[in-house]
């Protein structure tokens, strides 16, 4: 290990002592284990990359140079076979003499009568040491890094280990012979802290279908969809991933150029044309056989890739995702967060990678923007996994669905809709079955304890005793609880409750105003849902009725004792993370028992553990129903609610609506979920072109509208 660490010191002479002293305790402690480079490398290459900033080639070449000077001189003179080290018995062995000895000599007999099994289906204990030791070591180094906010607490980091064949190693240590797009996963665990997720589940995702991956809030998708596209649970390395999770950064280059930069191949193809162009000219414009061969050969490229309708594509992608001819030639810093979120969308749909991940691609999107995306996700032509609890989405896009329950994962055929149907005939059939079977086990066992101590009987009892033995352990059906939520119940106010006349607004410094002469009205009997494209005017709307902003013209009246409670995703976003709900409702609304905070929180389905754990520990929906409780804490008799439904899963926007039509308060909606605008819409507003109408015909109107604009 001299040489090793010697040559670690001489290529990172800025490493740190507790740093160097780490990796030596891996090196050490492994390298008996290690069968590759690409092992030593995820074993160390990432700290290495920490230390320094060095590109990954030259820190597997260095993975490389270790694993040479290992492998040199850990033999010792013995050698070593696969299934363990050769022993060769000179003298005889006195097996008694060994026996009552055994505690002493167990290593003994072990090398004797035991080999270490080369079996690829286990867990390597040694490995998923070295796992744990890696992520702690990463742990520790983040904590002693100034925090930007020490305010912020630090969050939980997840963490998995998954079974890989060392046949599949080898393959991948060779390059990948095998080149298929298919991906399958098996027998891997997910954890998140001292949560486990995930435990011994499978998954495949064949190249070319669009699968949809549904289940609770807080029950891993959004986790697994790291996992993959971090790597962490390995798949084939030439399979190209790419998970839209984080906008676009801004800078000075174009929305249309940025998509177009998104194509690799297409970049490099231009590049090299430019070059031999270049070289060309400089040999005053006549090309060499060699140069001319090649530029040959990279405009054929060019047209398999078909670079020059490459423009059109991505704007054709920009407009659909709601980016006007004149907007994408803006810059892209002159685009708000949610805008360079459909930037990101539009790049990873430009540049079809071999596996696509959406995370709940709807959120950002208006109802105009989410029909575009669900006609063009239909000819998807790569393998796509996507999270989303939009059911509308997920009847029209996936081949199949993915559903995580149970710490595993149930694979079905068609869209969500078949799903469900498949799901609950398949429930009800173990249910049956496993009823069936206990009927016919108390048959039995009624017969045994009859019998038992009957001589002429004894055959019989023994037959039956050892066919209850053989039947299956069938368990009973664990149907997921229901969720429900649950608005407060408040005092009824006699109308007029809200009125808007004649209310005219514009933003200062601009002489475009969003709407004018706008005249509305609502009761507590309300429920209207306000539609339009973004940047319509809907959210400012809002805050006019809640005072939050003055009308431009025109005035707003509202009740003296009317109270609005306003939920937008902005006031999930700034929950105190270092606390858990019940603390959170304790400081905005103190003096109140536990029991109180518990059943507001509850109210809202955060019950049991849920209400203790930290809320940085929560998922999104988890967050979201926290700030829900927070909301109703206050007791508002008007709910204004700004896309309540981000994160959600489907069982709660379904518990949404049904809350929502049963509270007695006023509703105004702002969403861009058909299911649940169809559940609870009796008022349907529209903003756009300068105005907010309200439409007779509804949603049905509104939908036929925007596929004809669609069709245009």
């Amino acid at each position: 290990m001299a040489v090793c660490s010697s040559y670690i010191r001489s290529l990172f002479p800025s490493i740190d002592d507790e740093l160097y002293q780490y990796v030596e305790g891996i090196l050490d402690s492994s390298k008996d284990d290690f069968e590759d480079a690409n092992e030593v490398y995820e074993a160390i290459g990432e700290v290495l990359h920490e230390v320094e900033e060095r590109s990954e080639n030259e820190v597997r070449q260095i993975c490389t140079n270790l694993l040479e000077m290992i492998k040199g001189g850990t033999n010792g003179g013995i050698e070593r076979r696969k299934n363990g080290v050769n022993k060769v018995l000179n003298t005889p062995i006195h097996m008694g003499s060994m026996v009552s000895s055994l505690d002493e000599q167990v290593d003994d007999v072990k090398s004797i009568w035991i080999s270490t099994r080369d079996d690829g289906s286990k867990v390597d204990a040694k490995k998923l040491e070295k796992a744990e030791a890696k992520l702690k070591q990463k742990q520790e180094t983040r904590s002693n890094e100034p925090s930007r906010n020490n305010d912020v607490p630090m969050l939980e980091t997840a963490t998995v280990s998954q079974v890989i064949s060392k046949k599949d190693n080898r393959l991948e240590a060779k390059g990948g012979t095998n080149r298929t797009n298919d991906i399958r996963l098996e027998n891997f665990d997910i954890a998140y802290g001292d949560r486990v997720l995930l435990q011994g589940a499978d998954l495949t995702l064949a190249f070319g279908r669009r699968y949809g991956l549904v289940g609770r809030n807080g029950i891993g998708k959004t986790t697994l969809l790291r996992m993959i596209s971090s790597k962490q649970l390995q798949i084939p390395s030439h399979v190209r991933v790419l998970h839209v999770e984080q906008e676009v950064e801004g800078d000075d280059t174009s929305a249309l150029e940025s998509v177009l930069q998104s194509d690799k191949e297409r970049c490099a193809l231009l590049a090299r044309e430019a070059e031999l162009q270049a070289a060309i000219e400089k040999e005053g414009g006549k090309a060499n056989d060699a140069l001319g061969e090649e530029l040959a050969k990279v405009f054929e490229a060019m047209q398999l890739a078909e670079v020059e309708k490459a423009p059109a594509r991505a704007s054709t992608i920009l407009s659909g995702l709601g980016f006007s001819v004149e907007r994408q030639s803006w810059p892209t810093k002159a685009f708000s967060g949610g805008w360079r979120m459909r930037l990101a969308l539009a790049r990873a749909l430009f540049s079809k990678p071999d596996l696509l991940l959406l995370d709940e691609p709807t959120n950002m999107l208006d109802i105009k923007a989410i029909l575009w995306l669900e006609k063009y996700m239909q000819s998807w032509p790569t393998t796509l996994l996507v999270v989303s609890h939009d059911r509308n989405f997920l009847d029209s896009v996936p081949t199949d669905i993915l559903y995580l329950k149970g710490q595993k994962i149930e694979s079905y055929r068609g869209n969500y809709e078949q799903f469900a149907k498949t799901k609950e005939e398949r429930e009800k059939n173990q249910q049956r079955e496993y009823e069936a079977q206990q009927a016919k086990r108390a048959h039995v066992q009624e017969f045994i304890d009859r019998f038992r101590y009957n001589a002429n009987r004894a055959s019989s009892v023994q037959s039956k005793i050892k066919m209850l033995e053989k039947l299956p352990d069938l368990k009973p059906m664990d149907k997921e609880s229901e969720v429900t939520l649950r608005f407060p119940d408040v005092e009824p106010l006699n109308p007029p409750i809200l009125q808007i006349n004649e209310v005219s607004f514009r933003y200062p410094n601009t002489t475009n105003f969003l709407f004018t002469n706008v005249c509305l009205s609502a009761t507590l009997q309300s429920r209207i849902c306000i539609v339009g494209e973004n940047g319509a005017g809907k959210t400012t709307l809002l805050k006019i009725m809640t005072n939050s902003l003055s009308p431009t013209t025109g005035t707003v009246h509202t009740h003296r004792n009317l109270k609005y409670g306003y939920f937008s995703q902005h006031h999930v976003d700034q929950l105190d993370l270092r606390v858990c709900p019940v603390e959170l409702l304790q400081k905005h609304f103190p003096g109140k028992p536990i029991e109180e905070y518990r059943r507001m929180l509850g109210s809202f389905g955060i019950t049991g553990d849920l209400a203790l754990q930290n809320i940085n520990s929560l998922s999104g929906g988890q967050k979201s129903r926290v700030a829900f409780a927070l909301m109703c804490a206050a007791m508002p008799n008007f709910l204004v609610l700004d896309e309540p439904t981000n994160h959600l899963d489907i069982e709660s926007i379904e518990a949404l609506g049904k809350a929502i039509n049963n509270c007695q308060a006023g509703v105004i909606l702002v969403s861009h979920d058909e299911r649940l605008i169809r559940m609870v819409c009796q008022e349907l507003w529209v903003c756009g072109e300068g105005s907010v109408k309200c439409i007779e015909g509804g949603f049905d109107e509104y939908r036929q509208i925007i596929e004809k604009e669609l069709e245009a």
